[in-house]
């Protein structure tokens, strides 16, 4: 199952790089959600994608929203990530997949985690679902527009 625009996005918790536990119910009410999904931490695409989140979070934070990365990969492996790379938001660890599972971010047959970005608005309710494994930025580009429309 998948999650489509209009649906409630479900609520999770998942601990972050910095050893906190973050839900996504800790920002409802409060800000909007960019909840990107992608494969591996230091990859070639993934540091592209990141690195693009990073070089516009100022934007997303002044349009009212929290960026969330989210991968397999491990909290160690994050903050080495994040360091890396000065990445600001926030990386949280789905070890066994659940999350990405329940959301319906897998790529092709399911069989290799999937690239896809959810706009998720102050209610909890997606606004906009961009998926595709190889347009790393299209998924900042696609996430800005929906926002910056929600704020209108």
């Amino acid at each position: 199952m998948s999650i489509k625009v209009g649906d409630t996005a479900p609520n999770f918790s998942l601990p972050a790089q910095n050893g906190s536990t973050v839900s996504l119910e800790d920002f409802r009410s409060k800000k909007a959600v960019v909840l990107y999904f992608y494969p591996k931490d230091d990859t070639p695409g993934c540091t592209a994608e990141s690195c693009a989140f990073r070089d516009q979070y100022e934007v997303f934070k002044s349009a009212g929203a929290e960026v969330i990365g989210v991968s397999g990969d491990s909290t160690e492996s994050h903050q080495r990530f994040a360091t890396k790379y000065n990445l600001p938001f926030i990386l949280l660890t789905d070890k066994d997949d659940q999350i990405r599972k329940l959301y319906g971010a897998t790529a092709a047959f399911g069989l290799f985690p999937g690239r896809v970005t959810y706009v998720i608005d102050q209610q909890g309710v997606v606004q906009y679902v961009f998926d595709s494994m190889f347009n790393f930025k299209g998924h900042v580009e696609e996430a800005l527009k929906t926002l910056q429309q929600l704020v209108k």
